[in-house]
Order: C-alpha cells, then sequence, then structure tokens
C-alpha cells in the first residue's frame, strides 16, 4: 500500500521467497580494571525486507524506480523487405516516425545506407535495384495502444509503501496456521537487475527494501493466528 495515501498499490501475490531481517546497533559504557563492559544501550532499530519472484510486472518495475507509467511507446524496428517488381519501392508494415528510415542492401546490414523517400508506409528508394530484390529496413515506430512503458529518469526514486504479507506456518502437529506480517514503512532501494536468457530458463528479480519506523516508530508486527 502506498504510505502516503494508504491506498492499495500492488497485489504481489506471485512472490516465491521473502525474507526479513532485523538490525540494531549496541554501545556500551565501561568501567573498572580491565576496561570491561558495564551497561549496553540499544539503538538504531531497522532492517529489511527482501523479495524474490520470477513474474514480473510494470508495476513491479514502477515500485522499485518509482519511474513513470505512460501508455506510448516509441522503438526501433528491424524488418527484413523485398522490393516491388520495379527493384525501387517496398511497403512496411507500420507507419515510421519522420526521418528515422534506413534501408540497407541484404548482404550489407548496417553498411551503406540506399538513399530512398518516405510517404506513410512506401518507402521509394532512388536507385532502382533488382526487381524482388531482398533489403533489410530500420525505422522508428510508435505504439499507443497496449502498451505500457515506464520512464525511468535520474531524478526518479521509489515511493514508501506499507506491506501486508500473509502465508502459513506449519506446527508439530501438522497443523496450518495463518501467519501475517506488516512492515509499517518499507523504503524500495533502487537497484534492479534484468536478466533475459536464449535457453528459456525464467527470470527472477529480488526487491530489497529498508524497514523504517512509522510516526509511532512501528517497525515490524509479526502475527501467528492459532485458529
Amino acid at each position: 500500500m502506498d504510505y502516503a495515501t494508504k491506498k492499495p498499490f500492488l497485489n504481489l501475490d506471485f512472490a516465491n521467497v521473502t525474507t526479513t531481517e532485523l538490525t540494531g546497533e549496541s554501545v556500551f559504557a565501561y568501567g573498572g580494571k580491565g576496561h570491561p563492559k558495564r551497561m549496553s544501550f540499544a539503538g538504531e532499530r531497522g532492517g529489511t525486507i527482501t523479495i524474490e519472484t520470477q513474474i514480473q510486472t510494470v508495476k513491479l518495475w514502477q515500485l522499485i524506480t518509482g519511474g513513470e507509467v505512460t501508455k506510448s511507446a516509441k522503438f526501433v524496428t528491424r524488418v527484413e523487405a523485398v522490393t516491388d517488381d520495379a527493384g525501387a519501392a517496398l511497403t512496411l508494415a507500420d507507419t515510421p516516425t519522420p526521418g528515422s528510415v534506413a534501408v540497407y542492401a541484404y548482404g550489407d546490414d548496417c553498411g551503406t545506407a540506399l538513399p530512398c523517400t518516405v510517404s506513410g508506409k512506401t518507402v521509394t528508394l532512388e536507385t532502382a535495384l533488382t526487381g524482388g530484390a531482398n533489403v533489410i529496413v530500420y525505422y522508428m515506430r510508435e505504439v499507443a495502444d497496449g502498451v505500457e512503458r515506464i520512464n525511468i529518469k535520474s531524478t526518479s526514486f521509489p515511493k514508501n509503501f506499507i506491506v501486508y504479507g500473509d502465508t502459513v506456518m506449519k506446527t508439530e502437529d501438522d497443523a496450518l496456521l495463518p501467519y501475517k506480517l506488516t512492515a509499517y514503512k518499507v523504503a524500495p532501494q533502487s537497484n534492479l537487475s534484468l536478466s533475459f536468457s536464449n535457453s528459456g530458463d525464467p527470470g527472477s528479480i529480488t526487491i530489497t527494501a529498508d524497514l523504517l519506523a512509522d510516526e509511532d516508530d512501528n517497525i515490524l508486527d509479526l502475527i501467528l493466528i492459532e485458529e
């Protein structure tokens, strides 16, 4: 839940592992021969909560990064196309953004660009090739339907959140008891590692957030319900 508004932000019911670590610092007063420790003082209460998941969503990335989500995106597209019978023109599947089209001969990918003009989806070469020649085309495509884009800037910072978690704990009698966790104020660390593999293995992502104290000095609740 968003800490400021207390509104639900993300139902992260696909987490695999959640680890909570509490930390504190101890200092001591010393006295007497041999400089022994006589009194201890505890402070700097805090810790971290770590969530691991193999399922990723744009909302999850937004939680970690504080980036802004929009409904439009622009990105480069590479296609292999065939010129018309005259070898002078070809038609793209999308309308490219102005000035973004680059055409190359099939055997000269990213080499010497072929001069061309663009009108809508039609690309016309200034010098015709052999009819039905293969070419490679790069262009920028803009999408504004069915897309989510998260824009992360140098000035993007994640919000603070309240985390409510639930699982079960097993007793010696094989009873499963509801176990609840409340982290009153967490600050996600802005570290995000995205890995992509061509072997088909699912990637994983780890969210690490610092445990802070709220306005009532609450940090964490651990609740076991004996039903």
